[in-house]
């Protein structure tokens, strides 16, 4: 039995996520017993991004409207240009994360997928990271942006790109591990 045994975490995602930025986690989250669905507007499967070309497919276990937040112990948000640009436009998503930080569950993005915070209106005060090309938007939005491998602040944890993930998935087994954290709360 690993860390996460008894913790399911929700995974949001549109097509155009960054492919490794997906697998490698949930792999890891999986090898620590964690249950993980992934979830998205549309059912069936989406397609991840590889650098820059379309590569592997993945199934959606459920849609953003029949995903209750209630059910879930964390929530990772993965990158890529598309997939984040998707998600910070569409109401449900952005009501799915806030609910999250509302309820002081660990919340984990990596590279773009920050942008979603944005919209979400969860980063003022926050320290985290992200790829470097939208550094600005999230200070512009308050965030307290720090080019490091992984920043955690209060259970919400980022990293910048895919060479941080082996730091980027430590961390999140750790902060999913440890649940609520009362300064979570947006």
């Amino acid at each position: 039995m690993g860390q996460l045994s008894n913790r399911t975490i929700a995974v949001l995602t549109e097509s155009g996520f960054e492919e490794v930025e997906l697998t490698e986690p949930v792999k890891r989250l999986r090898e620590e017993g964690a249950t993980v669905h992934i979830i998205s507007s549309k059912s069936g499967k989406i397609k991840a991004w590889d650098h820059d070309h379309w590569s592997i497919e993945v199934d959606v276990d459920k849609t953003i409207s029949e995903a209750n937040a209630e059910d879930y112990n964390g929530l990772l948000l993965p990158g890529g240009v598309i997939n984040p640009d998707q998600l910070r436009v569409n109401e449900d998503a952005i009501a799915f994360v806030k609910s999250f930080f509302a309820d002081g569950k660990p919340v984990a993005a990596i590279c773009h997928g920050p942008q979603t915070l944005i919209n979400a209106d969860v980063v003022q005060g926050r320290k985290l990271t992200s790829v470097k090309n939208i550094s600005q938007d999230l200070i512009n939005a308050g965030a307290l942006w720090s080019d490091e491998e992984v920043v955690v602040d209060q259970g919400l944890v980022t990293s910048r790109t895919p060479k941080d993930l082996p730091a980027f998935n430590d961390k999140i087994v750790e902060e999913f591990a440890e649940g609520v954290h009362e300064g979570q709360h947006a």
